[in-house]
């Protein structure tokens, strides 16, 4: 099948859609996009369980890290000021580990613009074939009214002029059995007309879903930026509070984490198995929809020297009757006028109308020849298939490196918390204070001295 202008399917599709998929049974599931098909809705939901697995793999390894740590330390000497061994190397780990969470977040806020631009993309593609549909069916019901209205009154008009001459009331018959047929051609070329799928309503539910998406992801960022910066700030001014609150906020962001690689991945994986050879699935989705023919559709989804226009012959004969008609009121216009003055008005109000068809039937063929709605499947395919699917991928590699800074973090920040210096219970205590502990001793020796 002919592949849309400008559209070819990128390395990161071939590469996905050669992954190997199986289905709850890990049996193997073909790779085609089969969406409405169990097995292939299992293989994307395995897909989906890996990030499942990651996060589960993390929780168990960062248990075993904590109880080591709390179970197996050796016990310090009493009353020792100096840090532990090696505590400063752990400090500046959970800093670069923090950082790096830092640089993902640039990540993802990159591939959450490409997604939402290839979406965008998508969303006008749709809007702009409507435009030409609608365009369509508004000029066919024109021009059919225009017809209409002059043989029912230019050319009617006409026969009660010419009534006394028999061989002009049979030129003015032969003009309107040809309007009339004109009329029946045109008309079958709104083939857009009365079908229920709407490409503006798609486009609008795309926009919606996508909106919420956008705004999802940015509160992702948003959150694991905070965590990010409160977590340092906790390290920088030693606040043990601050650490035990991003603690439990980064256990909860790298659930979030995992969670969104599980979704970004299996959308990226039948999204590039769609991608691969989008033509058949949207013929046939297209033809279920909207009952069309075959023909039809293919002549505007593949646009290729192998299909012909399936309204040519329509065309042509409208063309041919609209023809016809102009030799016509030529005709009369040399016959009549002479001898009729009253013929001259229905005569130049024909011709005006007749021209102004012809106008109407060259923009129709412009618009329904294939190459404006198939510039419209390409755009689509390239939205969707190359700017969404790459800003996939990087909210994916986002979601990646969040889960492993988040990861190290939480494996960093109990052994920096044994950094931090013991926090003296009298400290904020005045001095003159006389229930001061130290105070009173002080009070004690005095009071013996005297």
């Amino acid at each position: 099948m002919g592949a849309p202008p400008g559209y070819r399917p990128s390395a990161w599709v071939h590469l996905l859609h050669q992954l190997p998929r199986a289905d709850f049974q890990l049996r193997p599931v073909p790779s085609g996009f089969a969406p409405r098909d169990q097995e292939y809705q299992q293989a994307l939901l395995l897909v989906a369980a890996l990030a499942g697995l990651g996060l589960g793999l993390s929780l168990i390894f960062i248990a075993v890290y904590l109880i080591r740590f709390c179970c197996c330390r050796p016990p310090e000497p009493h009353g020792a000021k100096s840090p532990p061994p090696g505590g400063g190397c752990v400090t500046w780990s959970c800093i670069a580990a923090l950082l790096v969470g830092c640089a993902g977040i640039g990540i993802g806020f990159y591939g959450n613009s490409e997604t939402s631009d290839g979406v965008s993309q998508l969303s006008s593609a749709l809007l702009h074939a409507n435009h030409t549909l609608s365009t369509i069916d508004d000029v066919v019901l024109e021009t059919v009214e225009r017809l209409g209205e002059a043989v029912k009154t230019e050319l009617t008009t006409l026969e009660e002029v010419l009534s006394v001459r028999m061989e002009l009331v049979a030129a003015t018959r032969g003009a309107r059995r040809q309007a009339e047929a004109a009329a029946q051609y045109l008309q079958g070329l709104a083939f857009w007309q009365g079908v229920s799928l709407s490409p503006v309503q798609v486009a609008e539910d795309v926009t919606f879903v996508e909106e919420y998406r956008w705004l999802a992801y940015v509160l992702l960022l948003l959150l694991v930026l905070l965590v990010c910066l409160f977590t340092l700030l906790g390290l920088a001014k030693q606040s043990k509070w601050l650490v035990v609150v991003m603690t439990a906020m980064s256990l909860l962001v790298l659930v979030l984490s995992w969670g969104s690689v599980g979704l970004e991945a299996a959308t990226a994986v039948g999204l590039s198995d769609f991608c691969s050879n989008p033509d058949t699935y949207v013929l046939n989705l297209t033809q279920e929809e909207t009952g069309l023919s075959s023909d039809i559709l293919s002549y505007y989804f593949l646009c290729n020297q192998a299909v012909s226009n399936p309204f040519q012959q329509r065309l042509t004969l409208s063309q041919r009757a609209l023809a016809s008609i102009h030799s016509q009121l030529q005709g009369l216009e040399r016959e009549a006028i002479p001898q009729f003055s009253a013929a001259q008005k229905p005569l130049l109000s024909l011709e005006e109308t007749l021209n102004v068809t012809e106008r109407s039937f060259h923009q129709l063929v412009a618009l329904l020849h294939c190459r404006s709605l198939h510039k419209d499947y390409g755009s689509a395919l390239r939205g969707l298939c190359e700017d969404a699917l790459e800003g996939l991928l990087f909210l994916m590699l986002f979601s990646l490196l969040s889960a492993g800074a988040l990861a190290t973090t939480l494996c960093s920040l109990p052994r920096a918390w044994a950094l931090f210096p013991p926090s003296d219970d009298y400290d904020d205590t005045d001095d003159d204070d006389p229930f001061n502990p130290q105070e009173s001793k002080r009070f004690v020796q005095w009071q013996s001295s005297i």
